[in-house]
Order: C-alpha cells, then structure tokens, then sequence
C-alpha cells in the first residue's frame, strides 16, 4: 500500500497538474482541432516552465541546505518553493497569453497562480496540500469546460475519473501521514475555488 500511494504521489505531482490540465486544453476542448505540432510545442514550454523549472529551483534550494527534504514535508521549507510555484504559474500564464490562447483557457494558469498565494498564506499557520491544490484545479477545469460548452465531446466520464483520482489522491498522502484528512480537503477546496472562480470572473 505504501508503494501505490508514493505511485499516485508521484504522478499526481503539483508540479505536473499545469502540464496535465493543459493536455486537456489542447486535447479535450474544441482546441483540439489545431496542428498536432503546435500543440505538442506548447505542451512542452508549459512543461518546462511549471515542472522542469520550480524542479530545478527546489535542487538548488536542497543543495544550498535551504530546505532538508526535496517532498517539502516541513511546513516551514514550503516559502521559497511556493514562491518558486506562483512565479512559475505567472510565467505561464503570461506565456499562454503571448500566443494568443483563449482566454478561457489562459485562466487555468491565472487560478494556478491565485492556489499558490492563499497556500503560502496558510502555510504560516497551517499545512495544507498542495497535491490536493492541483487536481482541485484541473476538476475544476473539466467542470467549466463542461459548462460552457468548450468540450470537444462528452467529458462527463473524464470528469468522474478525476473525481475518483483525487479521492484515491488524497486517500494515498493520508496514508503516508503527510497530511490530516482537514488538509487533504482544505487543499482540494483551495484549487477547485481558485480556478472555478477565476474562470468565471475572467473568461
């Protein structure tokens, strides 16, 4: 049990939820229909810029002894990461916006950025989790998607299967005992709220 829930930690990464939700953008939505090169290339800037990059500053920040734990358990190394993350977040979003995404779609980023403020906010008091956060946000997404009518085909059925991945998500740090079943839900409300709410006060 243990080894499948560093599994879902690890593919359900924060750092990797931008990537996947952007995915969905360019394979789900009626954005579908563009060039499979021109999406590829904007998948992997996406990647690099909210991965590859906050993954390089945290390396630096643990060989510099900044932080002691590359998976951020400590509440108090979480600052500078977070940091890291919201910059990442708005270089996206300014990225998306250079080349012309919809807005609609370019809000995905904008509510990243807004989960990231109210989770260094709170994680001077307490720890809540920033997993939780990024499949909160990509639900949210699909849900809008769905709403608004942007979805390229019925999702229903992928929305359902992200419901159950952050069940299994949250049920998988909660055996790890890297958060309480109050933060594993206060993050997921932290990502959905941002997104969904964004998404409707900018597209």
């Amino acid at each position: 049990m243990q080894a499948i829930a560093r599994l879902f930690s690890t593919l359900l990464s924060p750092l990797l939820m931008p990537t996947y939700g952007i995915f969905l953008v360019l394979w789900v939505s009626i954005l579908c229909y563009l060039p499979t090169g021109t999406r590829m290339v904007v998948l992997l800037v996406v990647f690099g810029i909210t991965c590859i990059l906050p993954m390089t500053v945290i390396a630096v920040l643990h060989n510099l002894k900044v932080i002691e734990d590359k998976r951020l358990v400590n509440r108090k190394e979480r600052l500078l990461p977070y940091i890291a993350a919201f910059l990442c977040y708005v270089g996206c979003g300014l990225y998306l916006t250079h080349i012309h995404m919809q807005q609609w779609a370019v809000v995905f980023a904008w509510g990243g950025a807004a989960a990231c403020v109210v989770a260094t906010i709170v994680n001077f008091w307490w720890k809540i989790s920033a997993h939780m956060a990024g499949i909160g946000g990509v639900l949210a997404f699909l849900v809008r998607l769905r709403m608004d009518g942007l979805a390229a085909f019925n999702i229903y059925w992928l929305i359902c299967a992200i419901i159950i991945l952050a069940g299994m998500l949250g049920t998988s740090r909660i055996y790890m005992n890297r958060h309480t079943f109050w933060q594993v839900v206060a993050g997921f409300a932290n990502g959905y709220i941002c997104v969904y709410t964004l998404s409707k006060l900018l597209a």
